[in-house]
Formats: structure tokens, C-alpha cells, sequence
């Protein structure tokens, strides 16, 4: 991961406030997160902006977090023509239809339970693993699940992070 200045991250923190505000709309869906990052440029470092990052995630109010999930599709239906949800739900390609079936229904029995999309941080992971940690996180408490969604958000939004302040070339 890269810690100090690069064209990307230089990009950022030059850009016009709406490109901005549109850049960190695709790391993260909630106006708050987005809203703090924004305030507190320029950024020295990458390192710094993923220490903003984490500040603001633990800032957000339950509004906030449910807006940032309001970003993410569901795991196993990446959303049609966004190729970040298609890279970070990669681990679902080539699982089989049972398991394809398995968390459709599962991704049903969370949203009931929980009143939102079951959100994992899924870079890296298999299908198996994504139903193992949904099987499991399925009998959280609503206050625990609200933590883990923060903690799962953080990480994914690091990712993201460090995809925009690594690219070398202008969107």
C-alpha cells in the first residue's frame, strides 16, 4: 500500500470540489463520511487520508451507515455495469448455482432480519467463505451487526481509497 504522495492521491487533493465529492461517492455512498474526507483536505499521505477515512467511519450515526450500505448490492448480484462491484465480489464467479441459491436465500434471511443488504468486505474472498460469514453474522445482535457492517465499510472503503490514490491517470 502506498503511504506518500502519488499523482493520484496529488489529484485528489487538487481537484474541483465536486469532482471530489463524486470520487469519494464511489469509495463510500454516505454524504457524512464523505463530507468530513473532503474537509480536511489536502492530505500529505495516502496514510493520512486512510486515517481520516477510518475517523469519519467511526463517526457515522446509524442514518449514515444505512446510506453507506445503500451503496453496495448485494453479495452475488454485483451491480450491472460497475465494475467495482464485479472486481470485489469476484470470489462468486464460478461458485456453483447451489451455492448462488444458498445466498440469495441467506442474502433474504438477512435483509429481513436486518432491514439492510448483508455488506462484507468480499475482496479476496470465495463464495464459501462470503456464506460462512453470513451463516455466522446471521444471529449477530442488531448492535453487533451495526459494528461489523462499520468495521466490513472501513475496510472496503481502504481498499477503494487506494485504488483512487494509485491511479495514474485522470478517470
Amino acid at each position: 500500500m502506498t503511504s506518500g504522495t502519488t499523482p493520484g492521491l496529488t489529484r485528489f487533493n487538487t481537484s474541483a470540489e465536486s469532482e471530489a465529492v463524486a470520487a469519494l461517492h464511489e469509495v463510500c455512498s454516505s454524504s457524512a463520511w464523505g463530507s468530513k474526507i473532503l474537509a480536511q483536505r489536502p492530505y500529505t499521505t495516502a496514510e493520512a487520508l486512510f486515517l481520516s477515512s477510518d475517523a469519519a467511519m467511526a463517526e457515522l450515526t446509524g442514518e449514515d451507515l444505512a446510506e453507506a450500505m445503500s451503496g453496495h448490492p448485494p453479495i452475488g448480484r454485483p451491480k450491472a455495469g460497475d465494475p467495482t462491484s464485479s472486481r470485489e465480489q469476484r470470489g462468486m464467479d464460478g461458485s456453483s448455482e447451489e451455492l448462488k441459491a444458498e445466498m440469495r436465500e441467506l442474502n433474504l434471511d438477512y435483509q429481513d432480519r436486518f432491514g439492510h443488504v448483508f455488506l462484507i468486505c468480499a475482496t479476496g474472498r470465495t463464495g464459501e467463505q462470503m456464506r460462512d460469514a453470513l451463516r455466522e453474522r446471521i444471529g449477530n445482535s442488531p448492535e453487533a451487526e451495526r459494528e461489523t457492517v462499520r468495521t466490513e465499510l472501513g475496510k472496503i472503503n481502504r481498499i477503494r481509497l487506494t485504488r483512487l490514490v494509485e491511479e495514474e491517470d485522470a478517470r
